[in-house]
């Protein structure tokens, strides 16, 4: 899977840009009812950096009134995707943004960055900064850092990579997030820092910090088969709703710890799509959750020398 577009909608709400060409009285939606995108121009350092297309906005837009933001490109140029950048200047704007409730933070496509190379940072600070922050989602894994934090009201927390950093997981699991009810982590390739492994999901698995989660994702894993034997036995699951383990390197071995282990009837829904199992298995998936929505679709072939592979990588 690659990300060839630019997020349409987020957090419920159309995505928009300031068009810099128009009048200001006249350019702007109410504050409240767009995510607004702002970006750095790729690769061309004449056009404004992300510093000043943000504070283009802020100076169009009621900033009191924003609820959700969309940071694209912080470049410029193949030496300026430091990750510092962003949550810097987030994070210092936060008493200008009283009503900030989501953020994303790198919806940058493969035409401008493989997702393996969009340079993060620490974003700790954004939370620390936006207590009533209610989404974060992030794209990206190089360089990112996160330390375990307690935040009341943050409701869903997303990370896509192609290698999500073991440190980043186990942050996570210590973290105290009484809201969350949906988490989804894209855990990646050791190639691109996807190190994690079972003692590294054994803090979100237990659940403890998570008290309100209803929907779990651990994808894109080329140990997915050992993602499905942890979750089999992990005691947040028999409160989840919706459970999402695709993207990865799912085979038979996989399928069978989930079939052995604790029920998982009462999910609503369970998706395993980009897998590579075999046809009897899938039946017996189907035949044991009846009443779960089970997505078995994209299903892989391997490839010589028993290549396999995730869904996002590089």
């Amino acid at each position: 899977m690659t990300i060839h577009a630019h997020l349409d909608t987020f957090h419920g709400l159309p995505v928009r840009s300031v068009d810099l060409d128009l009048d200001p009285a006249t350019s702007s939606a109410a504050p409240d009812t767009v995510a607004w995108r702002v970006e750095a121009a790729p690769y061309d350092e004449d056009e404004p950096t992300l510093q000043q297309s943000f504070e283009e906005l802020l100076g169009r837009v009621d900033p009191a009134g924003i609820r959700a933001l969309v940071i694209g490109w912080w470049g410029p140029g193949w030496d300026g995707m430091r990750g510092d950048i962003p949550v810097r200047m987030l994070a210092d704007a936060a008493g200008r943004l009283p009503a900030l409730e989501a953020i994303f933070l790198g919806d940058i496509v493969m035409e401008e960055s493989e997702i393996s190379w969009i340079e993060q940072d620490d974003i700790t600070p954004l939370l620390d900064a936006y207590p009533r922050l209610r989404r974060l989602e992030v794209r990206g894994g190089t360089g990112l850092h996160l330390r375990p934090v307690t935040h009341a009201a943050l409701e869903v927390l997303r990370f896509e990579t192609g290698g999500l950093p073991a440190s980043v997981v186990r942050a996570v699991g210590e973290s105290s997030l009484p809201a969350l009810r949906h988490l989804e982590l894209w855990l990646g390739t050791t190639n691109y820092s996807g190190d994690s492994r079972p003692a590294d999901w054994a803090g979100v698995l237990d659940g403890s910090g998570l008290p309100a989660l209803r929907h779990l994702g651990l994808q894109d894993s080329e140990i997915q088969d050992e993602v499905c034997a942890a979750v089999a036995a992990a005691p947040i699951v028999a409160r989840l709703e919706s459970l999402n383990l695709s993207m990865g390197v799912l085979t038979d071995t996989g399928a069978e710890a989930l079939l052995s282990g604790q029920p998982l009837t009462h999910l609503t829904s369970l998706d395993l799509s980009h897998h590579y199992l075999s046809g009897p298995m899938i039946e017996r998936l189907r035949a044991a959750l009846p009443g779960v929505e089970l997505d078995l679709s994209d299903r892989q072939q391997v490839r010589g020398n028993d290549w396999r592979y995730v869904a996002v990588s590089e």
